[in-house]
């Protein structure tokens, strides 16, 4: 089993950042992927980030150059640098680690992009 719990999201103004934080129960250089998703209402949930160790990190294009994903093994946590955000980011941000070929996904944590 894998726990997921995400922090770090809330209110932004356009043109803002946050920086969202996924904190790992186990030794998360045992998982072999990982990554973000968000879900805005009535939308789907969508990909917005995912790495396998050691491997290149695969990003959306509508959040390329905007978000980076960085990976800390010694504190077992997954973190989504987000800069230049805008409405269109508003969303529930979903942590993902596939482990053991089973999927573990955190409770989220909700992004507001308004002014």
């Amino acid at each position: 089993q894998v726990q997921l719990v995400e922090s770090g999201g809330g209110l932004v103004q356009p043109g803002g950042s946050l920086r969202l934080s996924c904190a790992a129960s186990r030794s998360i250089f045992s998982i072999n992927v990982m990554g973000w998703y968000r879900q805005a209402p009535g939308k789907q949930r969508e990909l917005v980030a995912t790495s396998t160790t050691g491997g290149a990190t695969k990003y959306a294009d509508s959040v390329k150059d905007r978000f980076t994903m960085s990976r800390d093994n010694d504190k077992n946590t997954l973190y989504l640098q987000m800069n230049s955000l805008e409405p269109e980011d508003t969303a529930v941000y979903y942590c993902n680690a596939i482990w053991f070929s089973r999927s573990f996904w955190g409770q989220g944590t909700q992004v507001t992009v308004s002014s």
